[in-house]
């Protein structure tokens, strides 16, 4: 069942079985308050069973790119388009949040970022990245981090 995603009252529906669930209900609070800041785009998560094709698409990306597989079970998934940009996001039960920025016209933007939820390690397969850290009110501290895609999706 789809969930739009509220930033004003951040609820960990869909998440609860991570270790981490507060401060990733906030990172995901935080995205939604993003896209509905600069887009005017509500942010609306499905369970990552029912969104198989954005879960398969985004682990497509990062093994193609980078050889990255990630160990952690996907709980939550979305993928949606504005501004002539396509983006996928995955909630990891690890607390770890995958984005794909993808550009729908030539020689646009594309990269693959990741975020890590307040309290949880770097997963050993991100361990080559380097991580900037970012201070938010609904998630506590981010660590985040990117790569621009190369190839054709």
């Amino acid at each position: 069942m789809a969930y739009d995603v509220d930033f004003t009252e951040v609820s960990t529906v869909g998440l609860e079985s991570s270790p981490v669930a507060e401060a990733l209900a906030g990172l995901r609070a935080n995205e939604a308050r993003y896209f509905k800041n600069k887009y005017s785009h509500t942010f609306t998560v499905e369970p990552a069973a029912e969104a198989k094709d954005v879960v398969a698409s985004v682990s497509t990306i990062l093994a193609d790119e980078r050889g990255i597989v990630i160990a952690s079970p996907a709980l939550e998934a979305t993928q949606f388009e504005v501004d002539g940009t396509r983006w996928s996001y995955v909630f990891y039960e690890s607390g770890l949040s995958v984005n794909v920025l993808y550009t729908l016209a030539d020689g646009g933007k594309r990269a693959v970022g990741f975020k890590l939820s307040d309290g949880m390690d770097v997963p050993d397969e991100l361990s080559s990245f380097k991580f900037a850290r970012q201070k938010s009110k609904l998630a506590g501290t981010i660590r985040g981090s990117y790569f621009v895609i190369k190839g054709e999706y």
